[in-house]
């Protein structure tokens, strides 16, 4: 249970969250059947060495609603107060993410990442207060609003995905919104810019994605950079974010500069890979695994990753002066922590 009532969720959120939230995407046995307990723990532990604030439990993945309470609670257990464990609220339909929503909560969650669903179909703003508001009523957790290109928003209801009147709207009445994950109009900067001029005073504003976050952060102070795949870049992020806090831009310029390489590669391949307008989840895994994290295999539906671009985000790193995992690619497929 989260140690702040709803009505200080917005209080938590801007004490609580400084720092970078990573993706800690399950892991299962070798043979599919179950939750792999070891690798999810092994995933845990290092984004703790890392340094990060926050993991994100993926629930794009093929699992179960029950298996998946079980992973947060397996990511609680391994995190303590340590790290600060974030339901991924993309189920299928309401009904089924306020039961999530729930059973998180009680897993020991203590943040909200909202998502819409694939066959939510909104034709006015309303519908999206209304949903959003269902969600954020059933629990309460603190909560990111996600305004993003994936829900297909901006083709009927606004260029930015999510209005900002709408999220006016929605800031006075829902109490426990606590968190912008500012990707609206993606990949436009404005979205982060509007959000932090109108909002940034009342909630949090996080900026995702890092290619963003080095240079905007030199000129406005992001105290929050959640979700994303930053554990590509293993203590990197957390790392920067401290250096921006302390105000050292030459340095946070300098490591800008060495990331570029792998950086450049990590989004050639996302072009490649994310299809859809869904995250490719085995590329996410593989980026982590390159860097330590567990890897292993996922059930399918699941999309694929290649040796082409194994081999390109490996490259890419390595031109960046990281140094990844040489270990096969074949034992990406296993996992660290077989079993």
């Amino acid at each position: 249970m989260a140690d702040y009532t709803k009505s200080e969720a917005r209080d938590w959120a801007r004490e609580r969250l400084v720092g970078a939230v990573n993706c800690t995407i399950p892991s299962f046995t070798s043979d599919l059947r179950s939750l792999s307990e070891l690798g999810i723990r092994h995933d845990v532990r290092l984004a703790k060495q890392h340094g990060f604030v926050g993991s994100l439990g993926v629930s794009e993945v093929s699992i179960t609603l029950p298996e998946y309470l079980r992973f947060l609670e397996i990511m609680k257990d391994e995190a303590g107060d340590d790290l600060v464990i974030v339901h991924h609220a993309s189920w299928s339909d309401l009904e089924q993410n306020i039961e999530a929503v729930k059973g998180a909560e009680a897993a020991g969650a203590e943040l909200v990442l909202l998502s819409y669903p694939p066959n939510f179909y909104p034709q006015s703003e309303q519908e999206i207060y209304d949903y959003t508001k269902a969600v954020c009523d059933a629990t309460n957790l603190a909560v990111i609003l996600f305004p993003m290109f994936l829900w297909g928003f901006s083709n009927r209801i606004h260029p930015s995905d999510i209005p900002a009147r709408l999220i006016r709207r929605l800031l006075d009445d829902v109490p426990n919104i606590a968190v912008i994950k500012a990707e609206g109009g993606f990949p436009s900067i404005m979205g982060i810019i509007e959000a932090y001029r109108l909002f940034g005073d009342e909630v949090v504003i996080s900026c995702p994605i890092e290619g963003e976050l080095l240079p905007l952060g030199q000129l406005m102070p992001i105290q929050f950079s959640a979700t994303s795949d930053h554990e590509f870049w293993g203590p990197t992020i957390p790392e920067a974010m401290r250096l921006l806090r302390e105000e050292k831009f030459d340095e946070v310029t300098e490591l800008y500069w060495k990331m570029h390489p792998a950086r450049k590669a990590k989004s050639a391949v996302s072009q490649q890979l994310n299809g859809g307008n869904f995250i490719n989840r085995q590329l996410w895994k593989f980026q982590g695994w390159l860097r330590g994290y567990n890897g292993g295999p996922l059930r399918l539906p699941t999309q694929r990753i290649h040796d082409p671009q194994m081999n390109q985000l490996r490259q890419g790193l390595i031109a960046s002066g990281f140094a990844p995992s040489m270990d096969s690619f074949a034992d990406f497929f296993v996992g660290r922590n077989p079993e």
